[in-house]
């Protein structure tokens, strides 16, 4: 339910909410933690966790390290998309459209 109908149906006047000053830096760490590429789930779970009384680090490490290893494996997945494309770029370079055959020889070799 949204607060402008909360406001009707109760006849209480809702069109503005108070938050505690603490929600600045609340709001503050779920910028930082989306910036370094976390999932708004594993987000929740870090709040969640500090939520309950307990710090949340040990498992933000470990999300870190599992983002960390990700990104990794992306890297080298585009290093070698690079290194294919550019030999494909020096074929196609000394290919004469003449000698194309089938599909395309510049792939297709």
């Amino acid at each position: 339910m949204k607060i402008g109908d909360v406001a009707e149906r109760s006849g209480v006047r809702a069109g503005y909410r108070d938050y505690d000053p603490a929600i600045l830096e609340r709001l503050a760490f779920i910028r930082h933690a989306q910036a370094a590429g976390l999932t708004l789930e594993h987000i929740r779970q870090v709040l969640d966790i500090r939520d309950d009384g307990q710090p949340p680090c040990v498992h933000v490490a470990g999300l870190i390290a599992r983002r960390l290893a990700e990104a990794e494996a992306r890297l080298a997945e585009l290093a070698r998309a690079r290194d294919q494309l550019a030999a494909l770029a020096a074929r196609a370079a000394a290919q004469d459209p003449a000698d194309c055959h089938g599909y395309c020889s510049i792939i297709a070799e």
